[in-house]
């Protein structure tokens, strides 16, 4: 179970890194054609979501990987999970069904990650 986790947060980070990356440096026009919602948002307030999401990418591994402040780990999956869950429903108030699927699913497995590394797979 130990090793799904790791998995779990490595994917998580990773999927979260990129998402971050390309909200904190593409221009907003530029992300406009892919993720329609940044034209109803402030260029600051997207800037930040893609700060957030590489500060849980990096939250995820980093604390766990280093043996350095590790119960930040399972503390990153949960603000994780609470992004995903207001993420969903940004996403379902504004009827964007296809998006609150994956919002789901990486809510879940952020919930996954918070009870192993909380419960008996903590390091």
């Amino acid at each position: 179970m130990n090793v799904l986790l790791w998995v779990l947060q490595g994917l998580l980070a990773a999927v979260f890194a990129m998402a971050g990356v390309m909200k904190t440096i593409q221009p907003i026009h530029k992300l406009a054609g892919t993720l329609p919602y940044v034209k109803d948002l402030t260029p600051g307030t997207v800037r930040l979501i893609g700060a957030v999401e590489m500060a849980v990418a990096f939250g995820l591994v980093l604390p766990a990987a280093t043996g350095i402040a590790v119960v930040l780990t399972p503390l990153a999956a949960l603000g994780l999970a609470v992004v995903m869950a207001l993420a969903g429903a940004f996403h379902l108030r504004r009827r964007e069904y296809g998006a609150i699927g994956m919002n789901a699913v990486l809510l879940a497995l952020a919930v996954v990650v918070v009870w192993g590394r909380f419960g008996p797979y903590s390091f």
